[in-house]
């Protein structure tokens, strides 16, 4: 079974996804995309994927974002995503991808959504925050 995860070792939202992933019984591909950044092709792919548009997939928080002037709602996809080729640190995280689709797993318990198999036992987020409970079921805001 194959599963990449686009992964920043630095991120806590990235560290949870990836722990849920190896809890479901898997090692993914772990592509740390700050170091190997994909293709403009790839990149592209993902975002279609998962269903977002590229401002959806461009990361603000921690980034040149504004320095950058990327909130100018007259850049194109295009000017968007040679911005985050050029700085991988645009590029939000973490992509997830599986068998059944494309994810960008914010909150981390989205890949949830798109693992094959289910989880074994309870998990909780570095945290504390429980999202599987002892009998393998998500647990929800509610209860």
């Amino acid at each position: 079974m194959s599963i990449t995860i686009y992964h920043n070792p630095k991120c806590g939202t990235s560290r949870n996804t990836l722990a849920m992933i190896r809890h479901a019984g898997v090692e993914p591909q772990v592509i740390e995309y700050l170091k190997t950044p994909p293709s403009r092709e790839v990149l592209k792919e993902l975002i279609a994927k998962a269903a977002l548009t590229v401002r959806e997939a461009i990361r603000e928080k921690g980034t040149p974002y504004d320095t950058l002037g990327l909130n100018n709602p007259a850049l194109s996809d295009d000017d968007l995503l040679d911005a985050m080729l050029a700085e991988p640190s645009l590029i939000n995280r973490p992509f997830v991808v599986t068998p059944i689709g494309v994810r960008l797993c914010r909150p981390s318990e989205v890949v949830l959504d798109i693992l094959p198999m289910p989880p074994r036992g309870p998990f909780t987020k570095e945290d504390g925050e429980a999202i599987i409970d002892a009998e393998g079921r998500r647990v929800t805001a509610n209860g």
